[in-house]
């Protein structure tokens, strides 16, 4: 039913034969969703795409919230040959105009509360339907599945056939659409599924967003591929997640998740049976895998990907789990640090720009084939823009983007560095480095700093605690502190915005 549709044949494989088997928990509803009832629906979906005009090759937008149901759709167009295009459903109006008339796709799926200011929109986009998933698993979408037989016959997608699109979050000029082919996401769900050892036994608790790579590719598709089942979650709720770790095996979060659960109480007793703690999308702090470890006896395993390229390094499931680091190249990807200015590879231990080549790299930057050049070599291998270095044990140390790089007169500055002594100092939460425009240096260090609640500490204090530990040249020549640094969706902070904040610092 599935044959020669490469991504559906790979989710579908580990659960053949095993169709009563629990895929997910709806937390919301408490309903038991079995691998038959979700793949009947997948297909009833994709018949529903199909009758409304998917070909190969078209985009189904989907602006909606976390639901099984929006699930579903996202296997339904791999079934049906499409490509997904999932959605942040924080995005305004205007937002979407632009995604809508970038990437020209045959339908949009949204919120039913926001069908009546979308659909002018899509319809000028050039749109052709818009179909609708609510919170409740209702909709005009889900009706019409309801009103299918299933048994529908995948399309024929093969390895380099475009699978999704998912846009990149915009920090410098508009989005890119990164195109990511069906070889990318079914090889790298496989060795996700190998490398951390899921199998059918697994139980996730799957809280993560699934228009972003770490809850749809990482935790559905390796769910799928194991043939294991998850605790379906809406949001993340520090109360629900701990109610459900006695059933549960496995966690995959951001570090925000485990910041909130380490204030949560009961956190030692309700972690016992877990055998696995996964920590991505952005960086976790030593403090926070320190404390989770002395708190409940596991070391989290933290692991380092893009919306370009899907994981490409992880810590070792067996093996020293280090604070700080990302781990290794996965299996089957080559990672090099090279020069920022001639690409060329550079001693071990030497800071660079990190570069990733492998099956689970992106086929490039939809409608963008200049953007796709300055970034994807002729040799396959993507220039990510992070920064980092290899230690003396081949672990690999993200120290921050290329474009965070603080030149100051004439000195590079990393603001990782001054973010680590800054982190480790007494009444400090955590931090954040960035330069702005100085009239003598060409930039400035500044550091924004959230101090721990009642702590009395000042901008002296900061100085004075990482004096013996930095050149003169990287000290913050602004110190601010603040509630709360600002991030996205996934808990990344925005220096973009503090940049913008901090602008007019020294004028």
């Amino acid at each position: 039913m599935y044959h020669e549709n490469y991504l559906g044949e790979a989710l579908r494989a580990a659960s053949l034969g095993a169709d009563q088997s629990l895929f997910l928990q709806n937390h919301q509803t408490d309903d038991a969703v079995t691998y038959q009832a979700f793949f009947a629906n997948a297909e009833r979906m994709a018949q529903v795409l199909v009758e409304t005009g998917v070909a190969p090759g078209d985009k189904v937008a989907v602006q909606a919230p976390k639901t099984v149901a929006m699930l579903e759709l996202y296997v339904a167009t791999v079934l049906a040959g499409g490509v997904f295009l999932p959605l942040n459903p924080a995005y305004t109006t205007s937002e979407i105009t632009y995604f809508l008339t970038d990437a020209e796709p045959r339908i949009l799926v949204c919120d039913p509360m926001r069908e009546g200011e979308l659909s002018p929109v899509a319809k000028q986009a050039g749109v052709s339907e818009v179909l609708t998933i609510g919170a409740n698993e209702s909709g005009t979408l889900v009706e019409r599945r309801d009103a299918v037989v299933s048994g529908f016959t995948a399309v024929k997608r093969g390895p380099d056939d475009l699978a999704a699109i998912l846009y990149t979050s915009g920090t410098t000029g508009r989005s890119k659409g990164a195109m990511l082919t069906h070889r990318a996401l079914a090889s790298n769900a496989q060795t996700l599924k190998d490398v951390w050892q899921f199998n059918a036994d697994d139980v996730l608790i799957h809280a993560l967003p699934i228009f972003h790579t770490h809850g749809l590719f990482v935790a559905t598709n390796v769910t799928l591929m194991a043939g294991s089942s998850c605790i379906f979650m809406a949001r993340f709720d520090a109360d629900d997640i701990l109610d459900n770790m006695p059933k549960a095996t496995a966690l995959m979060g951001v570090p925000t998740f485990y910041v909130r659960l380490l204030e949560a109480d009961g956190l030692s007793k309700a972690s016992a049976a877990m055998r696995l703690f996964v920590s991505g999308s952005a960086p976790l702090l030593a403090e926070t895998h320190d404390r989770w470890c002395a708190v409940t006896g596991h070391a989290i395993l933290e692991r380092y990907g893009m919306t370009e390229t899907n994981m490409n390094t992880s810590n070792p499931y067996e093996g020293d789990r280090r604070a700080g680091t990302v781990g290794f190249p996965l299996p089957g990807v080559e990672l090099l640090v090279t020069d920022p200015v001639t690409g060329a590879p550079i001693p071990k231990g030497e800071i660079g720009v990190l570069e990733v080549r492998g099956a689970n790299v992106f086929a490039g930057y939809w409608k963008m084939p200049e953007k796709t050049a300055e970034e994807l070599r002729d040799n396959g291998f993507f220039i990510t823009g992070d920064l980092g270095r290899v230690d003396e044990d081949g672990y690999i140390h993200i120290v921050g983007r290329q474009k965070d790089l603080i030149i100051s007169g004439g000195y590079n500055i990393y603001p990782k560095e001054i973010e680590l002594l800054i982190d480790d100092l007494a009444g400090v939460v955590e931090s954040a480095v960035i330069g702005v425009p100085h009239p003598d240096f060409g930039e400035a260090v500044v550091a924004v700093i959230v101090a721990q609640d009642g702590a009395d500490i000042t901008a002296q204090d900061i100085l004075t605690g990482i004096k013996e530990n930095l050149a003169r040249f990287k000290h913050p020549k602004h110190i601010a502190f603040v509630k709360a640094l600002p991030r996205n969706a996934m808990g990344k902070v925005q220096k973009k915005a503090l940049r913008e904040e901090y602008d007019k610092a020294f004028w």
